[in-house]
C-alpha cells in the first residue's frame, strides 16, 4: 500500500494549462503503475490517464488524447499530469491512483489520493 497526495489543481480559463502532481510515499514506487481518474459534479468517476511501471506504456481516455500527458519520475516518487487546451468539461476532482497491476489500475483498482479540484471557466 502507498500513500498518495495530489497538488496543482486550481481555476483556469478555457484553453489554458495546468500541471497536477502526485507525491507517492513508499520505497517500491517504481514497481507501481500510476494513473489519474476524475469525477465531475453529478457524474461517476472516469479514467483519464495511466502509465505502467515496467515499460512506460501510457493510456489515455479519448476525451483527453492529444491534450493531456502523464509522466513519472521514479527518482522523485512523483507522477504528473500535464493538461493543455483545457475545456470546461474537464472540470472535476482529479484523483491519483496506484496499483502494481496495470490492468487492474485501468478499471480503478488500487490506492487513491484525496483528490485535487480543477475548474475550467468558459
Amino acid at each position: 500500500q502507498v500513500q498518495l497526495v495530489e497538488s496543482g489543481g486550481g481555476l483556469v480559463q478555457a484553453g489554458g494549462s495546468l500541471r497536477l502532481s502526485c507525491a507517492v510515499s513508499g520505497r517500491t514506487f517504481s514497481s507501481y503503475a500510476m494513473g489519474w481518474f476524475r469525477q465531475a459534479p453529478g457524474k461517476e468517476r472516469e479514467f483519464v490517464a495511466a502509465i505502467n511501471w515496467s515499460d512506460g506504456t501510457t493510456d489515455y481516455a479519448d476525451s483527453v488524447k492529444g491534450r493531456f500527458t502523464i509522466f513519472r519520475d521514479n527518482a522523485k516518487n512523483t507522477v504528473a499530469l500535464q493538461m493543455n487546451s483545457l475545456k470546461p468539461e474537464d472540470t472535476a476532482i482529479y484523483y491519483c491512483i496506484a496499483h502494481k497491476a496495470y490492468n487492474f489500475l485501468l478499471i480503478g483498482g488500487g490506492d487513491w489520493g484525496q483528490g485535487t479540484q480543477v475548474t475550467v471557466s468558459s
